[in-house]
């Protein structure tokens, strides 16, 4: 397999340091790769000529919660219902 090493990232102002494979690459070493990321290494995806980093494969952990925010106000207001609030799923979804 014929790698490189990522370790900066200039228009994101990061810095990684991990194996980083072109697109190709990977296609041909599929199965090598996801025992490497099996063993809790993580992979980047070069793409194009230029091979601009366009994603990563990491371990997935069960363990881990992902939270998702739902809209700019998630967290930042409350919203409660009075008891007699009812409202059938057509109301909601604006069906007649």
């Amino acid at each position: 397999m014929n790698e490189n090493n990522l370790t900066s990232c200039q228009e994101h102002d990061i810095v990684i340091s991990m194996k980083a494979m072109a697109v190709g690459e990977i296609k041909t070493h599929f199965s090598e790769i996801l025992k490497e990321v099996q063993s809790g290494k993580k992979v980047g995806i070069l793409y194009g000529k230029t091979k601009k980093p366009i994603a990563m494969i990491v371990p997935y952990d069960e363990g881990k919660k992902f939270k998702r925010k739902i809209g700019i106000l998630d967290g930042k207001a409350k919203i409660e219902f009075r008891d007699d609030f009812e409202m059938t799923a057509e109301e909601l979804l604006g069906l007649p």
